[in-house]
């Protein structure tokens, strides 16, 4: 998962992190999702060794006010090797199904603008993109937008 994240926030904009994580602070990320703030994973088997994680999804908290704790933002990463092979459609179905587990009545995903692919898998899990915000971000020199989709469960 780390080494998946990190790819990310060196060679893209999926996420607007700049630094990558170091192990410490994955563990952290990792235990803040056991309870409903879950995370899931998506593996292949690899030869003579264990499986290989390509990919994962989680809830993270939408805001830190308590009167949108039955919402969680949703966020889904795919190893570069593994995309366009159903492994983020699966990601995003398990981690909808793990939102209903667990009680949370919306889900939102905020996508970096531009970023169609995301967009469409989204939409084709029932998330309708309901704003866009203009250059609230900045990575790599440049402005960056954000798509916003919501998915009432």
């Amino acid at each position: 998962m780390l080494a998946i994240y990190n790819h990310e926030v060196e060679h893209s904009v999926v996420t607007f992190d700049l630094v990558p994580r170091s192990l410490e602070e994955q563990r952290s990320w990792i235990a803040d999702r056991s309870g409903a703030h879950a995370a899931i994973v998506a593996d292949r088997a690899a030869p003579a060794s264990a499986p290989e994680v390509v990919g994962f999804a989680s809830l993270s908290p939408y805001r830190d006010r308590p009167a949108y704790a039955t919402t969680a933002e949703t966020s889904v990463y795919v190893a570069a090797d593994a995309r366009g092979q159903g492994v983020g459609r699966a990601l995003l179905e398990g981690i909808v199904d793990t939102a209903r587990a667990h009680g949370f009545h919306a889900l939102v995903a905020r996508i970096v603008g531009g970023h169609e692919a995301s967009i469409r898998l989204h939409e084709s899990a029932g998330f309708e993109v309901v704003g866009h915000e203009r250059e609230v971000g900045r990575k790599f020199g440049r402005w960056l937008d954000v798509t916003v989709a919501e998915l009432l469960l």
